[in-house]
């Protein structure tokens, strides 16, 4: 498992070891789960490479917009 190494203020590290303490069995999973849950948050996106994934975004960017009225039915008037 990678390792690296983190400087934080007096008042940051005294409320993540409260928090660690409350909520999780150790500090390691708690930097671990804390990192992944702001990860997530950001929604940070993994690069796939897919061919199919434009085909597919490409078939949503030219889906009709079907909260309007896309047959016009205003003009169809006789």
């Amino acid at each position: 498992m990678p390792t690296f190494e983190l400087n934080l203020s007096d008042d940051v590290y005294a409320e993540f070891q409260q928090l660690a303490d409350q909520e999780f069995v150790s500090e390691e999973q708690a930097a671990e789960d804390l990192i992944a849950s702001g990860i997530e948050a950001y929604n940070v996106t993994v690069v796939d490479d897919d061919p199919r994934d434009e085909m597919l975004d490409g078939a949503e960017n030219n889906m009709f917009d079907t909260a309007q009225d896309p047959g016009s039915l205003e003009d169809d008037r006789l």
